[in-house]
């Protein structure tokens, strides 16, 4: 039986906004957790084969871990078995462990994977609430700043804005000097702050990996209003408080794109069948001779 190439660490190609690997997301509207970003790699395994069931079972083992932690990661197979998979998943820091939203989020992404990816031996996917990530290659542990996904907003900061920039980056230092795998800031409430790296990261790594988004958001995101940043291994965003919740975080930009996408393809398919049944008719009627 053919078993799947280990893919390489630069064989991961991220999507955003494309349109055949954003459409399935956008139009599921049984998902309540907002799509960021998701990404798949080039390797591809059979089925069905040792790697389907092996990741079947990583699969199904980070689904009941979601039950009871916010962070769990297992590895099925044998050292040096290219059969072998990690899968790891992590809830945002905020939400409650033993169930509720991060159990529910972890078996939405999960239950996304396939469709984004089908068969490819390792992919990511990235919620609001959640990530969810499994591959055959070696990650755990592994620092990875590279920039996966970035989000400013439209609106900046003018001249009524005088102490923005101030209070952001009060937040965006509160941010960066250390504290817990989750942490928040906030500068009188006026500008709010979140940072998070994954559990597999060693703290070190974790406050270097923050360093280095707070750093990109300054870079890429200027005096916008708001900023998301996510690179391999963690995640900074700020906002001017009352700009976007965690409810809403891509409500304005990726669901309402999608609902828009939705919409149009619907109309194009309605037309389409009201062409394909007028020209029934005509050749009907042409047969019978009217």
């Amino acid at each position: 039986m053919p078993t799947p190439r280990p893919p390489s660490s630069s064989s991961f190609l991220p999507f955003f906004l494309l349109f055949i690997s954003f459409f399935p997301a956008t139009i599921r509207s049984a998902s309540s957790y907002s799509f960021i970003y998701g990404g798949c790699s080039q390797q591809r395994y059979f089925t069905p084969s040792p790697y389907q069931s092996n990741l079947d079972s990583v699969l199904a083992s980070l689904a009941n871990a979601a039950f009871s932690d916010l962070y769990a990661h297992f590895t099925v197979g044998k050292d040096g078995d290219p059969t072998t998979i990690t899968g790891l998943f992590q809830c945002r820091g905020d939400l409650t462990a033993g169930g509720g939203d991060c159990s529910h989020c972890v078996q939405d992404a999960i239950g996304q994977l396939h469709p984004l990816c089908p068969q490819a031996c390792g992919a990511s996917l990235q919620l609001d609430s959640c990530f969810v990530k499994y591959d055959n290659a070696t990650f755990l542990g592994v620092l990875d700043t590279t920039l996966i996904y970035k989000k400013c907003s439209s609106s900046a900061a003018n001249a009524y804005d005088s102490d923005f920039l101030g209070r952001r980056d009060d937040v965006l230092r509160q941010l960066s000097s250390g504290g817990s795998y989750f942490r928040t800031a906030s500068s009188s409430g006026f500008v709010l702050g979140e940072a998070q790296c994954l559990g597999d990261l060693s703290s070190g790594d974790c406050t270097q990996c923050v360093t280095e988004a707070v750093e990109r958001l300054r870079e890429v995101c200027g005096s916008a209003l708001s900023g998301d940043v996510y690179l391999g291994k963690c995640y900074a965003r700020y906002s001017s408080a009352g700009l976007y919740s965690h409810a809403s975080h891509d409500s304005q930009g990726g669901d309402e794109a999608g609902k828009t996408l939705a919409i149009i393809i619907g109309l194009f398919a309605g037309v389409a069948l009201i062409i394909v049944f007028l020209s029934f008719l005509r050749k009907v009627c042409s047969g019978k001779g009217y």
